[in-house]
């Protein structure tokens, strides 16, 4: 039997925080799938070379865990049996217009699965990660929201991208514009919420694998609310300058350093989760309002939920309204 190229044979592409992680986890239960470790190894982010240097708030720490060189890359995928479909889930690969050509070329045979969710949503939790993680140094989303030009000219890394990153009309645009449209599974946050069991059989369907084996998704990337206050700010700042020293250790080293921080800021700080206001949502939707209608043009499919002034709410919000999906 020839040996296999050690490459994936589908991709979990699609925005940060719109449920990505979740299916990649309900997908490792299947017993004819092999997913990689880490979960993200970003290799199409970068072109045989380093990641670029970023210089957000704890980027520099994090990109030393991308996988960047081809063997490292292959090697991931080496444990995998033959029987089984390899699957690694990068969701920053819709985004970045480089890594979807690269894809495109490299990879012409392999099927993509790309997620969406409400681009407001998505921002606001994007910022409520990070947030509550001690990184994100703007207590107030709206205002961070619109920082992002001034944010992307420092320097800072595709995760701080609140708006851009839920553009899904262009980025889909040029993705149908280098891959078959039957490569593609197009998926909604919404769908891993509302009917995870049937979800997850049209995506095993769509990569050729029995169905009916997983019927539900794990709850995965969830975090507790942090609320602004003299505690959380301290020891933000902590968190934010060990980020800056950690970048000269091994990316371990800082994780469990950090750890304890991170545990004790969210103990203190633990609040119930805010729900985004509707005024803020509508003046929000407006700056999305022409790429929804691109992504409409795009798919034939309708978004019309994303015009709403209000959230249609997340996995948290189906068992607690302290818990940040």
């Amino acid at each position: 039997m020839a040996t296999r190229t050690p490459r994936p044979d589908a991709l979990l592409i699609g925005a940060p925080k719109a449920g990505t992680s979740a299916l990649h986890a309900a997908l490792a239960l299947h017993p004819r799938v092999f997913t990689t470790t880490p979960k993200e190894p970003k290799y199409y982010l970068c072109a045989d070379a380093p990641p670029p240097a970023y210089n957000g708030p704890g980027d520099a720490h994090s990109q030393q865990e991308w996988i960047w060189r081809r063997e490292a890359y292959d090697a991931l995928f080496v444990p995998a049996r033959d029987d089984q479909l390899r699957i690694e889930s990068t969701p920053f690969y819709l985004y970045l217009r480089n890594a979807r050509r690269r894809i495109a070329e490299e990879l012409p045979e392999a099927k993509l699965v790309v997620v969406v969710r409400d681009p407001v949503d998505r921002a606001y939790s994007n910022w409520m990660h990070l947030w509550s993680d001690g990184l994100e140094p703007v207590a107030d989303f709206e205002t961070a929201f619109n920082l992002e030009h001034e944010r992307i000219a420092r320097g800072w890394a595709p995760f701080w991208h609140y708006r851009r990153q839920g553009f899904y009309g262009h980025q889909l645009q040029d993705l149908y514009n280098h891959v078959d449209a039957e490569r593609v599974l197009l998926i909604r946050y919404r769908e891993l919420v509302d009917d995870p069991a049937g979800l997850l059989d049209r995506v095993a369907g769509f990569l050729g694998l029995e169905t009916g084996l997983v019927t539900s998704i794990p709850r995965e990337n969830s975090r507790s609310y942090v609320g602004p206050g003299p505690s959380t700010a301290v020891l933000s700042r902590v968190i934010r300058a060990g980020a800056v020293a950690g970048s000269w250790f091994p990316p371990e080293v800082w994780r469990r350093a950090s750890a304890p921080l991170t545990a004790l800021m969210q103990s203190r700080g633990a609040a119930a989760r805010p729900r985004l206001e509707k005024a803020t949502r509508l003046r929000l939707v407006r700056q999305f309002a022409d790429d929804i209608d691109l992504l409409e043009s795009v798919t034939g499919q309708s978004f019309a939920p994303w015009r709403a002034d209000s959230s249609a709410g997340s996995f948290a919000g189906r068992t607690a309204a302290d818990r940040v999906a």
